[in-house]
Parts: C-alpha cells; structure tokens; sequence
C-alpha cells in the first residue's frame, strides 16, 4: 500500500488523475489517499505530489503516530529524517513535535538522522482525523512554473495553466506508447504536457498561424528535455473532418471555444463541438474535453460513455467544465503514426 499526498482543492480530480499512474486509489481524508500500487509514471502527475510505502493509519495524534511506528517493523538500513505534515491545517498538529517524537522512536532502533541527504524519508501526514506513515517512495516532477504560456516563443491570450494540462493529457491515458490528438490545439499547450511524458503528439487547428506557433513552441520546449521521447507533428486542419485513419490514435484531449459561436469552419459551436466529438470518437477510444459549460450531453449524443465530469474554477467569471470520454465499443489498436500529418 501508499500513501499519496494530493495537491489542488479538488481531491476527487486528484485522485482520478493518479489513478492514470497507481491502482486502488482512495481518498482518505482531505489531501491525501491510498493507492494498492504505483508506476513510476507518478513523477509525471500534476496534482499528486508525492508517494510513500505506507507503513501504516492511524488517527491524527501523535502518540497515536508513535504506537504505530512503534509496532511496525522497519527493514531499512541507512540515514533518515521525519518530515510531518498537517495537512490543509485541518488537524491542530504541532508538526516539529510530531517530527521529534518520531524521530525519537528512529534513533532508539539505532538509526542516525540526516536532516539534508537521508537515505530514507519518513513522511508522517495528518489530516482532519487521519494519520499516515509511509516511507517516501517517489515525488512528481514540479517544474510547471518553467513553461508558462507567456515564456513560450508564440503566444495567444488564454492559453491553458500547464498544470491542468498535464493532468488532462494524464486523464486522457498519455504515456510513451500512447498518441494524443489535439483536434483544437491552438499554441500547443496540451501537446507540451502530452509530449513531456512520453506521448507521440498530433496537433491540428483550423488556423494556419496557430498550427505552425504550436510546432515553434513544441520545438522549443522539446529541444533539450529528454522527456520528450515521441514524434509530433500539426497542421492546419479541420477538427470535424481530420486527415486519419478511423482508430489511428488513443486518445483525443481539447478545449473547446468558448462563447456562443466560432469561427471555425463558419459552424455555430454546438454544431462544430458535436462534429469534432463524433470524430475524436472515429479515431480514439478515449477523450477529454474541456469547456466553458459541460459538453457531456453532446458526446453521449454521438456516443460516447460520459466517464466521469468535474468542474475546474479558473475566476470568479470562467469555471472550467471537464468531461472524460470512454468508448467502450472501440477495440485496443496500435497507436497511429505521427507522420500521417504534415509538419507544419
């Protein structure tokens, strides 16, 4: 078992994005979870921080803490340090009380502590009327802040935060032998994130300028990072009537326009987002999309399996609406070939 400990404010969304890198994911109390299991695709989760082999729950005191460190045994050898959490401040601990006290328990089994560079890391996270202690077994990968939409070589207002990127591309089931299709990828925000864990990336926009601004910015946040393992490529496309083979990819991700009409293909939205869920569904068996209302009724109109749908505040003025897509009709296929589009 493990112990995750969850970022954002939504541990529901949290936790269904871990379950893209762990199995048995439960919440147990505000911030975290435990997972029956976990990959190594945990370091690529946006709202999942860290993993820890749980040594055991308890409730949130710290001598209810000690008892159980107590009892456990511990089959480690090496440095360690105690990091105590009271997590989201929801139960009243004192947490370097809680880090002495266990650390106590350590050195009295004989083990030297190492504040700076320990072997082993115990993690002792309390929240609400829950305790876990779990010896830290991975961490996620906290570069977000390095790609902002702004620092990118091409930039267009509202660009998506590359945090909730990355748990969409995550939720859609982006790895290293997936493909991810973004239909509507305007300056390749989603593709960034996709192509950051592994994924093989389509790009299509029915702008010309957009379709070659997301390869300029996939060049260059792609350039030096050894993340980006798949081949990618965009064009300028119609998201209604793609260039693909029925079943070439795996997964479709895309925020859809928001307000009342588009200018793509001069369709009403309603008619262009419904065109383009009927074809993410021609080509994948997965699908994300995000907008500002719920486009779930739509897909079931076309057929898709509603998955599960959450609600993402970005303002007071703008909630963000994702609906994850399933079609249980579609076989597993080979992803498709990058190179079935043109480089733009």
């Amino acid at each position: 078992m493990y112990a995750l400990e969850l970022g954002g404010e939504d541990d529901r969304f949290a936790a269904a994005e871990a379950a893209s890198a762990a199995t048995g994911v439960e919440v147990v109390a505000p911030g975290l979870a435990t997972a029956t299991a976990i990959t190594d695709r945990v370091e690529t989760l946006a709202y999942t921080h860290r993993a820890s082999e749980l040594v055991g729950r308890t409730d949130a005191g710290v001598a209810s803490a000690r008892a159980l460190l107590d009892a456990a045994g511990i089959d480690r050898e090496g440095t360690v340090a105690v990091r105590a959490r009271d997590v989201r401040e929801t139960a009243e601990i004192d947490t370097q009380s809680a880090e002495r006290v266990l650390g106590g328990v350590l050195t009295d089994r004989g083990f030297a502590v190492d504040l700076n560079d320990p072997d082993h890391e115990l993690r002792a996270l309390f929240a609400d009327d829950t305790c876990l202690l779990g010896w830290l077994e991975t961490e996620s990968i906290r570069d977000f802040g390095t790609r902002k939409p702004t620092d990118r070589p091409f930039f267009q207002p509202g660009g998506m935060d590359p945090l909730l990127a990355r748990a969409l591309v995550n939720l859609a089931g982006a790895r290293p032998d997936a493909t991810v299709l973004d239909p509507m990828c305007g300056t390749g925000g989603v593709l960034i994130e996709a192509g950051l864990v592994g994924a093989s990336l389509l790009g299509a926009d029915a702008q010309r300028k957009m379709a070659r601004g997301a390869a300029e910015n996939l060049r260059h946040c792609f350039a030096a990072d050894e993340r980006a393992t798949g081949d990618w490529a965009t064009l300028q496309g119609d998201a209604t009537h793609l260039p693909l083979a029925d079943d070439s990819v795996d997964a479709v991700v895309f925020d859809a326009p928001y307000g009342r009409q588009s200018k793509i293909a001069n369709l009403d939205l309603d008619d262009l987002v419904a065109g383009a869920l009927a074809e993410a569904r021609r080509v994948a068996s997965r699908a994300v999309v995000v907008g500002d209302r719920s486009w779930a009724e739509e897909a079931r109109a076309v057929g898709w399996t509603v998955e599960d749908e959450f609600d993402r505040r970005v303002h007071r003025s703008l909630v963000r609406h994702i609906v994850v897509l399933a079609d249980d009709e579609t076989p597993d296929v080979t992803p498709g070939e990058a190179d079935s589009f043109g480089d733009e």
